[in-house]
């Protein structure tokens, strides 16, 4: 993997310190100088001065500066970098940020992160972004002030991406991306294969005798893991020569993670499934994105007089199941603390300056709950 930026700054200050170019008590050139001098962002700029002052080349003076320590040795003896070490530092503090979790699909990322952060000795930090872009930067930047050596990141949906984040990406700052990856950004990104486990739950219906099967998510927006699911499902009907068309899709809904059961969302979300219903009576299953809008679908159904699985079938992805009852929906589950121990590992990984890939898919598993039944 090529050299962090940041790395490439460190070690070019250090050199001029131990050079003695920079001499004790000289001011150190800023964060907008470096950012300027090298090309980069001021975010990179900042994490590179952080580590200087980390390895006690410089000390720093809020609203002053940076200035050479005193305290540094003569030529050759200063502290090496990350990269040169062939380990991550003694402790390395990283982030997580995500936007909500719930036992549905989050809580065992955000456990198998903190565990395996935990068995490397690293210190975590954690921020929940509410799903807002603007949240997700304010998080970004907290982070990186408060020192993280790296970013472990589940992104927002939308159809834009975050400034912050695609800047970190081009400094190559040590990221990961779960859940999802980014179109046409070349990140570090750990995802289940979307498109064939959305496929594999349409042939799962098809199996049952189902052939009028609707797709069911919250808006497009360009957001890859949402795309893929639906050419999921329309790979699957068309191997079985069935159609499927845009009108087969109910996509405009918002009981979802981080405002799952915000009132308002619900209210609307079921009068658009009540409608959709209406003008659709042929339907008989559905394939929905997430297990909160399989809930409000299943609720809908039941308040119309419909029973699941015998008059609809209902399959998801993720969904809640205990040991007695088992999963409530047929649905994909995601491997999710394989995703959190591999994502700790390639970002740990990067902080070395280990090439990783950029693309990694994770394990699924189909498991079989009491929402799908043979057509009737």
């Amino acid at each position: 993997m090529t050299e962090p930026l940041y790395e490439i700054i460190f070690k070019s200050i250090q050199a001029e310190i131990e050079s003695g170019k920079l001499k004790p008590g000289e001011r150190v050139p800023s964060e907008k100088e470096l950012a300027e001098r090298f090309n980069v962002s001021r975010i990179t700029s900042k994490r590179a001065l952080q580590i200087l002052e980390q390895e006690g080349l410089v000390d720093r003076a809020r609203g002053k500066g940076s200035f050479v320590s005193g305290k540094v040795p003569f030529a050759g003896l200063t502290g090496r970098s990350r990269s040169e070490s062939g380990a991550a530092p003694e402790q390395t503090l990283a982030a997580f940020i995500l936007p909500d979790f719930a036992d549905s699909f989050g809580a065992r990322l955000l456990r198998a992160v903190e565990t395996a952060m935990r068995a490397n000795n690293m210190a975590m930090l954690f921020r929940r972004t509410g799903g807002s872009l603007e949240e997700e930067a304010r998080a970004i930047d907290a982070c990186l002030t408060a020192g993280a050596d790296g970013l472990i990141i589940f992104p927002v949906h939308g159809e834009f991406y975050n400034e912050k984040l695609l800047r970190m990406v081009l400094d190559r700052f040590p990221l990961v991306l779960v859940d999802r990856y980014l179109k046409g950004i070349s990140a570090c990104s750990l995802y289940v294969d979307n498109q064939q486990a959305a496929r594999d739950l349409t042939e799962y219906l098809i199996g049952l005798g189902h052939s009028q099967i609707a797709f069911v998510s919250p808006p497009v927006q360009g957001t890859s893991t949402i795309e893929e699911r639906m050419q999921g499902v329309a790979a699957g009907l068309a191997a079985h020569g069935l159609g499927f068309g845009p009108e087969d899709c109910l996509t405009d809904l918002y009981s979802t993670l981080p405002g799952a059961f915000v009132a308002e969302n619900i209210q609307k979300d079921e009068e658009t499934i009540r409608l959709f219903l209406a003008a659709h009576p042929d339907l008989t299953a559905f394939v929905v994105c997430e297990y909160n809008l399989a809930l409000v679908l299943e609720q809908v159904l039941h308040r119309l007089g419909h029973r699941v699985p015998e008059d609809y079938s209902i399959v998801c992805f993720d969904s809640v199941e205990t040991a007695i009852d088992g999963p409530i929906f047929t649905h994909i589950c995601q491997d999710e603390e394989l995703m959190g121990r591999q994502a700790v590992e390639m970002l740990l990984a990067q902080i070395r300056g280990e090439e990783v890939p950029l693309q990694t898919t994770v394990p699924y598993e189909l498991k079989e709950g009491r929402s799908s039944g043979p057509l009737h």
